[in-house]
């Protein structure tokens, strides 16, 4: 979906995501590793959790690594004791037996996948665009620098978190291959990717996917209801609203609760009845941005014409709505964009998000795409 899930998928990129309890649709995956390891019996050399944002895979693997280096892991199965030694280490981001690629995403004082990002500042805005882009990429000279903690022998467990490993350059991926390929006693490999289609065919062969994919229906409404409180921006919902929530976040309930909490989901009818005013003439485009930039961020106003976009297009092919509560089909059935205005609308909001990435100001931004939504 696009930006749509980018901001989710993602809790507070803390210490705490070592410790933080289990979803309720990874228990089973849990029991059966923590158990073969209790057993004494090998975890697969090279793990990947695969999947879109919103699953919960990445806090599915720094539960299971924190748990994998703990000193008290025989004496508590359902994670790490959050006490020993070991586990303080992990807390202050400087545990010898961890190395991370790359290191943006070590679990201490970065955000990650599961909460939205809310730039306070031009500071922060500038880093993220930094972390979004090239400080993401993983190089082959950093998985030639894994080789010595890798091969260096001894005892203890020795783990490896390639996060993001879609963004591995090819050499950097052959490069991995040697390692994939020879196997080290207690060293355990895990890859986290959000677009596995994008991995080499030989990663993928070499390594082992978790089962993190599947979630029931029922379950994944009881945790999003559960999580919401039954409100969504103080207003009272019921399961329709948190089925069509999750039906929007494909099925992933971490990106239905982000999507929930976006302050842009309430403003999806508003959304609509500006672009109305703005086709009929009743309203300008440099008034319609200068309303909306005291409303939202271009970027949440982007991430909210994306959603409504797809929506659009679902019901200029005959489909039906995903959003059944502001009355989308009916806006529609007096006037349908054309295929190439739809198209153009979309170049656009691509058009935007590279520009800001180049800098360019919020305002300049805002009045082109209301300029482009009038002629829809």
């Amino acid at each position: 979906m696009n930006d749509l899930t980018a901001n989710v998928g993602t809790q507070e990129r803390s210490d705490s995501i070592y410790f933080a309890p289990l979803l309720p649709w990874q228990q089973t995956l849990w029991s059966q590793l923590t158990q073969r390891v209790l057993t004494q019996q090998s975890l697969p050399h090279a793990l990947l959790a695969a999947g879109m944002p919103g699953m919960g895979k990445r806090a599915f693997v720094w539960r299971l690594v924190a748990w994998l280096v703990c000193r008290e892991r025989d004496t508590n199965p359902l994670g790490a004791c959050g006490a020993c030694e070991s586990c303080q280490w992990l807390k202050s981001g400087t545990h010898p037996s961890l190395q991370v690629l790359p290191i943006v995403s070590m679990p201490i004082n970065a955000d990650s996948d599961t909460l939205q990002d809310k730039p306070s500042s031009a500071k922060d805005k500038k880093n993220t665009k930094t972390t979004s882009s090239s400080a993401l990429k993983i190089k082959v000279d950093d998985i030639r620098a894994l080789q010595p903690f890798i091969y260096q022998g001894g005892q203890g467990v020795r783990i490896c978190v390639l996060d993001h490993a879609e963004q591995m350059t090819v050499a950097a991926a052959n490069a991995l291959l040697k390692t994939l390929e020879e196997p080290q006693a207690q060293v355990h490999l895990f890859l986290i990717s959000d677009t596995p289609a994008q991995l080499l065919p030989t990663i993928k062969s070499r390594v082992q996917q978790l089962a993190l994919q599947t979630i029931e229906p029922a379950v994944a409404i009881d945790y999003v209801t559960k999580a919401l409180g039954h409100t969504i921006n103080r207003e009272a919902v019921g399961k329709t609203a948190i089925e069509q929530l999750i039906q929007l976040a494909n099925g992933a309930p971490l990106a239905a609760i982000a999507l929930a909490q976006a302050p842009w989901y309430s403003k999806r009818s508003l959304w609509l009845t500006t672009w109305q005013a703005l086709r009929s003439g009743k309203r300008s485009s440099v008034a319609a941005s200068d309303y909306w930039q005291s409303q939202l961020s271009i970027k949440e106003f982007i991430q909210l014409s994306e959603l409504m976009l797809l929506d659009m297009r679902r019901v200029c092919l005959g489909l039906g709505e995903l959003q059944k509560d502001i009355k989308l089909s009916a806006a529609l059935d007096s006037y349908q964009p054309t295929d190439s205005g739809l198209e153009t609308f979309a170049t656009s909001l691509q058009q935007a998000k590279v520009a800001l990435q180049q800098n360019v100001q919020e305002k300049f931004a805002y009045d082109k795409l209301m300029q482009e939504l009038a002629d829809l």
